[in-house]
């Protein structure tokens, strides 16, 4: 998460007070996370897992959803937010990579239902996903360019 969190910012140059406040949703999400995932140590296995999980892959969901809204408000063209020197293709490719987020944290979420292993094992796969450079993740090719 810190290290999307600094990826970001390395291309905003300017903020206004909804950014602000965008990013505070953000970081509170990120600072809570210590929280669900103590009570899912706690719980996993137990009878209590299903609750403890759900708290869990919510939190998950909050900051994808957050990382996506203050992204997608700091990279519109109206807003002009974004320091004048970056590339337009690495603004493509870090919003391609980030839409994939809150959707599948939400199947994160849905997995808690059916199975704590594949729900996990998910969300860690999404956190390896994320803390690789988007040009790495996403090409210009994958995208029906060449």
């Amino acid at each position: 998460m810190w290290i999307n969190h600094h990826r970001l910012f390395t291309h905003i140059a300017r903020s206004d007070d909804v950014l602000l406040i965008l990013n505070l949703l953000l970081l509170l999400g990120v600072v809570v996370v210590p929280f669900p995932t103590a009570v899912l140590a706690i719980h996993l296995g137990g009878a209590d897992q299903l609750p403890a999980l759900i708290l869990y892959n919510s939190t998950y969901v909050f900051i994808a959803f957050f990382f996506n809204l203050l992204w997608r408000y700091a990279a519109s063209e109206k807003r002009q937010l974004l320091a004048k020197d970056v590339d337009p293709t690495s603004v493509r490719r870090i919003s391609r990579q980030y839409a994939f987020g809150p959707i599948l944290y939400l199947v994160c979420l849905g997995l808690s239902w059916l199975s704590a292993a594949a729900s996990l094992a998910l969300g860690f796969a999404l956190a390896c996903f994320f803390a690789l450079p988007p040009h790495v993740v996403v090409s210009e090719r994958s995208n029906g360019r060449s």
